[in-house]
């Protein structure tokens, strides 16, 4: 015969103070995991969203990202005519030679400044991208112009439409901005190629070659002749894979996260396992009566058990809820390896909040067990001759 669940919401609600005290301390561990998760989703949806799957970039053998790298104006002569690339209404192969730097500006939340991806790229580079003017026109090859994406003028004052940014060897007019469906590049500053190769004295050697395959069948071919190619020196990657790749920048936010909240959770705990023994210490008799009246040790274990797992779980939807105003805020994070800020959204999903309930769940088993099995044990005698 089991107990009333009734029995234990009572019991819960007559000792107001313990319980929302035990119900807080639960709900901000909780809410420091689902903001870590939340944080972690949104950093994968930023990179897991950017990147065509048709597209094959091309980098330095041995190097991770696109600023480690180095291609050469007679490499990128070389890659673009391999067979199976796509070619535009002209005839001529979709190949984007770019060079990739870091500028360092102010922005609303960092006044002593972040590090902003600077692309240099020809118009054949932005036209391989699904990118759009929001506000302002494109930069003129030859001039010297840049675009910004829409994350960065949001965040970096110095850098709107209008304004004039320095670097390299000189002033630079922000002459457009632009939105992408790929978010990684809101995070980036485009300008012409040869101007700011030219202001970092590296008309020679840049970053990395972007390709677009003719067909998904022609992919494997392609990337496996460039990386066989030992004159060219490269390695070729899927720019969906490369762009994945870049979600370690969060990873040690999330695992310092994880930490604090498994650190609060501990004393979340033996909140709620000092919770449980007093409440049992208080009830010695009614559990004699509930032993008395047949209920058996394995129904009262399974009753103060639940108590304590419904306790938690207030807790665990009171985290959620304190965790909820994140989701849609816009932050940014330093990547280490890219040295550049990437700015995205913190996404409160059910891939955050799940296991965030689950948590709080855990420590309500933890905390509840040992004083769930006292409880079961008591005689009959001993617990109503407690007062």
């Amino acid at each position: 015969m089991a107990i009333p669940l009734s029995y234990n919401l009572r019991n819960l609600t007559v000792r107001r103070r313990t319980t929302i005290l035990t119900v807080l301390g639960i709900a901000l561990a909780v809410a420091v995991l689902v903001a870590d998760l939340s944080l972690a989703s949104g950093l994968k949806s930023l990179f897991h969203a950017s990147g065509n799957p048709l597209q094959i970039l091309v980098l330095r053998i041995g190097s991770q990202s696109e600023l480690a790298s180095s291609i050469s104006r007679a490499a990128y002569q070389d890659i673009e005519w391999k067979p199976g690339i796509a070619r535009n209404a002209a005839g001529d192969p979709l190949v984007s030679l770019e060079m990739v730097t870091v500028v360092n500006l102010p922005s609303i939340d960092h006044p002593d400044g972040m590090n902003v991806t600077v692309r240099g790229l020809e118009p054949a580079g932005v036209s391989m991208r699904s990118v759009q003017i929001l506000q302002g026109r494109w930069f003129h090859p030859g001039r010297r112009e840049v675009v910004v994406g829409a994350s960065v003028a949001k965040r970096y004052p110095g850098a709107r439409l209008g304004k004039r940014l320095t670097f390299g060897g000189g002033f630079w007019d922000v002459v457009g901005v632009m939105k992408s469906s790929e978010p990684a590049f809101n995070s980036e500053i485009w300008g012409d190629l040869n101007e700011i190769s030219q202001d970092y004295h590296r008309e020679n050697q840049l970053n990395s070659v972007l390709i677009r395959a003719a067909s998904t069948a022609a992919i494997p071919a392609l990337i496996r002749s460039l990386n066989e190619d030992r004159q060219l020196n490269v390695r070729a990657v899927r720019e969906p894979d490369y762009y994945a790749s870049l979600t370690s920048a969060g990873s040690p936010v999330e695992f310092l996260g994880i930490l604090v909240a498994v650190i609060m959770a501990v004393g979340s705990a033996f909140a709620a396992m000092n919770t449980m023994y007093a409440a049992i210490a208080r009830r010695s008799k009614e559990i004699g009566t509930l032993r008395a009246l047949g209920f058996s040790r394995g129904s009262i274990l399974a009753s103060f058990l639940a108590e304590s797992l419904l306790l938690a779980l207030c807790g665990g939807l009171a985290g959620c809820l304190l965790a909820l105003p994140l989701n849609g805020v816009t932050t940014g994070i330093g990547s280490f390896t890219t040295f550049s800020e990437f700015t995205f959204r913190f996404h409160v999903g059910l891939e955050a909040i799940l296991p965030g309930l689950a948590f709080a769940l855990l420590v309500g088993a933890v905390g509840g067990i040992l004083p769930a099995r006292m409880a079961a044990r008591k005689e009959i005698l001993t617990a109503l001759r407690d007062i």
